[in-house]
C-alpha cells in the first residue's frame, strides 16, 4: 500500500490543507477510484472506506488484488472544518457557496477540440488516447482558490480510474444509486450486491457532479465521434447513497464494505470467486421520472410512508399540520414508485420539497438534482 498526499492551495496565512489518497495492489488490471463524504457531513462512507481500507489490506498481503484500488477516505477537509455552533455544514462552501460536489471540470469538453486527430478504428487505442488527452488537459488547468485545487487534485487521482465510486448519503433514505444509462449493464451487479432500493439513471442531470464527470464524457465522444471511431465506456461511475446522515454504524459499513467487495470480485479486480448477486430490489429509473414531493404550507411534517416502501399514484404520503389554524395539508404521490429519500426535518416551509418517489416514466427536464 501507498500513501499518496495532495497539498491544495492554502487560503490564508497559516492554514494548509491535505487530502490522502490509499492505493492498495501492483495494477496492471482495472484501476478503481472509490471516494468518501464530498459532502462533509454525509458520514457513513467514511466509516465504509475506513473499513474497505482494512479488508484491502488483507487482499493485497494475501496477493489477490488484481488491479489498482484507490481509497479516499478524506476528499473534502475544507468541508470538515466548518463547524458553526456545534453543527457541521459540508455541503457547500462557506466562502463561496458552492457544492462540493458540483462545477468539476467537463473532461468531454476540455479535449474535445484535440482528440480527434489520435482517434483510430481500435477502440482500446482509442481508450488510452482519450485519457492520455484528459491527464494533458487537467495538467494545464491552474486553480485559484483552495476549493478549485481541492476539485483538480480529485479529478487527476481518478479520470483513468475503470470504476469510480462516489460514497454519499441523503438526509433520511433507503440506499440507492445515481448512474448513467449507458452503463447500466456493467452497474447493476453493483446495486444488487448492495441491495439498493433505487438506481436512478441520467446521462447528464446538470451541474457536473463528480460521478458524471466521468462517464458523461465518454457518452459525449461516442456521440460526437461514435459513427467514424469506436469509443468505449471507458469509466463505470456511480453515487452510491447510503441511506441517511444518522446511518452511521459497524453494522451497515461492514454490510456496505462487503458489497462493494463483492462487486470487485464480480469486476475479476480480486482473485476471489464472487457470490451470487442477489434479485435487485427495484428495477432501474429514469432520474427524470423522480417526482419531488413539495409542502405547499409550513407546519408540522407528519410522514405517512417510510423510506424504501413502495406507494402508489394517489397515495398519502405526508401531512403538515398546522397547531395555530388546526389545518392538516395532505401530501399525495402522483406516481407510483419507490420513496426512496426524504426530508430529515420534520417542520416544513412553504415550498419545501420533504419526499422523492422513484417512478418508471419520465417527466422532468432540466437540472435534476437538489441544490
Amino acid at each position: 500500500m501507498q500513501t499518496k498526499t495532495h497539498t491544495l492551495i492554502s487560503p490564508s496565512l497559516g492554514t494548509t490543507r491535505n487530502i490522502l489518497s490509499f492505493h492498495y495492489g501492483a495494477g496492471g488490471g482495472e484501476k478503481i477510484y472509490i471516494q468518501s463524504s464530498l459532502h462533509a457531513d454525509e458520514l457513513p462512507g467514511m466509516l465504509v472506506a475506513w473499513r474497505l481500507r482494512r479488508q484491502l489490506a488483507e487482499l493485497e498481503a494475501a496477493g489477490k488484488l488484481r488491479g489498482e484500488v484507490v481509497i479516499v477516505p478524506v476528499p473534502n477537509p475544507i468541508g470538515l472544518n466548518q463547524n458553526m455552533h456545534g453543527t457541521l455544514l459540508g455541503r457547500f462552501e462557506l466562502n463561496s457557496g458552492h457544492n462540493f460536489n458540483r462545477n468539476f471540470h467537463d473532461l468531454g469538453a476540455l479535449i474535445a477540440s484535440r482528440i480527434e486527430g489520435r482517434l483510430s478504428g481500435d477502440i482500446q487505442e482509442n481508450k488510452l488516447a482519450v485519457r492520455e488527452a484528459m491527464r494533458a488537459a487537467l495538467d494545464e488547468q491552474h486553480p485559484q482558490t483552495e476549493l478549485e485545487s481541492q476539485r483538480l487534485a480529485l479529478q487527476k487521482l481518478s479520470y483513468d480510474a475503470d470504476v469510480v465510486l462516489d460514497l454519499h448519503c441523503d438526509l433520511d433514505a433507503a440506499l440507492h444509486i445515481y448512474t448513467n444509462p449507458d452503463i447500466w449493464d456493467e452497474v447493476e451487479p453493483l446495486a444488487r450486491y448492495l441491495d439498493s432500493k433505487a438506481s436512478l439513471l441520467a446521462l447528464n442531470s446538470v451541474g457536473n457532479p463528480f460521478d458524471e464527470i466521468h462517464s458523461f464524457c465518454w457518452s459525449d465522444l461516442r456521440a460526437k465521434f461514435g459513427d467514424r471511431f469506436p469509443i468505449p465506456n471507458g469509466g463505470i461511475s456511480v453515487t452510491v447513497e447510503l441511506r441517511s446522515q444518522h446511518d452511521v454504524s459497524y453494522e451497515f459499513a461492514d454490510a456496505d464494505a462487503q458489497g462493494i467487495i463483492n462487486y470487485l470480485m464480480h469486476r475479476g479486480v480480486i482473485d476471489a470467486p464472487a457470490p451470487a448477486m442477489p434479485v435487485l430490489s427495484y428495477p432501474a429509473t429514469p432520474l427524470a421520472g423522480a417526482e419531488p414531493i413539495v409542502a405547499p404550507a409550513s407546519g408540522v411534517l407528519v410522514f405517512r410512508a417510510n423510506v424504501g416502501a413502495m406507494v402508489n399514484a394517489g397515495e398519502a404520503v405526508a401531512d403538515v399540520v398546522d397547531p395555530l389554524s388546526d389545518s392538516v395539508t395532505t401530501l399525495y404521490s402522483t406516481v407510483s414508485g419507490v420513496l426512496y429519500a426524504r426530508q430529515i426535518a420534520r417542520f416544513t416551509t412553504a415550498g419545501m420539497e420533504v419526499a422523492r418517489i422513484a417512478s418508471a416514466t419520465a417527466f422532468r427536464t432540466g437540472s435534476l438534482l437538489s441544490a
